[in-house]
């Protein structure tokens, strides 16, 4: 896993973790961490080679990324480079570091650290990966989607210009945060105990939710998959609390879709806009971070500006609802209650089972006719004792 495993070291007594391998640099909560990444064989010198073909123009502005296998070999790289582009920028793996701590002129995401100091920002730099195809530089190509990419893979010796299409791949987001604001039953996923700030970002999507007036259930099934999620037929949409590489998920094989916490903010906060700016770690969500937006107080139910779904076409609330009233303590005294009470609290499990025709195996008492027990037939299914053998 890219994730620190900070479950299975607790339950071991452990001080301290040593994680070996690739790593998402997801701050752990608990737990200090050293992070052994190895040292992946990197030819330096085809990698230069591929660089210079892929920007022949010696002023080129280019931040170098990498994954974390190849970072033993950027210095080297660094050093054949600088002298040839003075606008060269290798970005650095910082760990454990918070969001919005980097200093200003400076981008820290996804554990990587890199100065910025041309004026239009990233938007005038290009993005030079080290490293294979997968998520981590899917990741990338989705938060900053205003710079073109290239990358060098070191297994093949091949560099190449990225032809992921990121307008497509952010087309489809938006889709389903549409989606989003048409469930009314949300799954919450955990996906992992270990990045700080999970409990945080759960806590904040079931206050989201409830200010939307949609229902929520918080499930623990370990790593997803179309199986596991199938048997929550009443959830009409999952978000998956992850770190930022599997927050990802692609979900067209799944029976219902999968969306990350900040396009579920995206479709329950009035107050968060699409900037063009994709959010892949959930702690830039949280009080503190930079892009932190507040929810907007409860607007009357007279005043809401109504809202047509883009999909089905019908009319959703589109408003917030106030915080509930702080409710008494029980009273331990008999008293005569609202009847209505029940049918307005009965939960989206029982609604969905109630408009299902068939229900499960009823009793039906009375009406099944009385008869005595016979013998059954004895054997597998595909070959009874009392069958004949097919020749």
């Amino acid at each position: 896993s890219c994730c620190v495993d900070e479950v299975a070291a607790e339950h071991a007594g452990a001080e301290a973790v040593l994680h070996y391998g690739p790593a998402c640099l997801s701050p752990c909560g608990k737990l200090p961490v050293l992070h052994i990444f190895g040292r992946q064989p990197l030819d330096v010198g085809r990698c230069a080679e591929a660089f210079r073909e892929l920007y022949p123009d010696r002023q080129s502005r280019v931040v170098v990324l990498s994954d974390v296998v190849y970072a033993h070999a950027m210095g080297e790289l660094e050093q054949q480079l600088c002298p040839e582009y003075p606008n060269i920028v290798f970005s650095r793996v910082v760990c454990g570091e918070p969001p919005g701590s980097a200093p200003p002129g400076e981008v820290q995401q996804f554990g990587r650290q890199f100065p910025v100091e041309v004026l239009g920002g990233l938007q005038d730099c290009a993005m030079f990966y080290v490293g294979a195809e997968g998520l981590a530089l899917t990741s990338f190509m989705l938060t900053w989607n205003c710079c073109p990419f290239s990358s060098f893979d070191p297994a093949t010796g091949c560099g190449r210009r990225e032809t992921f299409n990121v307008n497509r791949a952010l087309m489809r987001r938006l889709y389903l945060v549409e989606r989003a604001r048409d469930a009314r039953v949300v799954g919450i996923l955990v996906g992992t105990l270990g990045v700080a700030g999970y409990l945080a970002v759960l806590q904040h999507l079931r206050e989201l939710l409830r200010r939307a007036g949609k229902r929520s259930y918080t499930l623990a099934v370990g790593k997803p998959n179309p199986a596991k999620l199938a048997n929550f037929l009443e959830v009409d949409i999952f978000v998956l609390v992850a770190c930022a590489q599997n927050s990802l998920l692609d979900s067209s094989d799944f029976y219902r879709p999968v969306v990350t916490p900040y396009e579920l903010e995206l479709a329950c906060n009035p107050a968060r806009e699409w900037t063009g700016n994709y959010l892949t770690d959930f702690r830039d969500l949280l009080p503190g971070a930079c892009a932190h937006v507040e929810l907007p107080p409860a607007v009357p139910a007279a005043e809401a500006v109504p809202d047509i779904s883009l999909i089905t076409g019908e009319m959703r609330a589109a408003r917030l609802c106030d915080p509930p009233a702080p409710q008494l303590p029980p009273s331990t005294t008999l008293a005569c209650r609202d009847q209505t009470w029940a049918v307005t609290k009965i939960s989206p499990a029982a609604s969905f089972l109630e408009s299902r025709s068939w229900r499960g195996l009823e009793q039906q008492l009375g009406q099944t006719p009385v008869s005595k027990a016979v013998q059954g037939r004895r054997g597998i299914a595909i070959a009874y004792e009392d069958e004949g053998r097919k020749q």
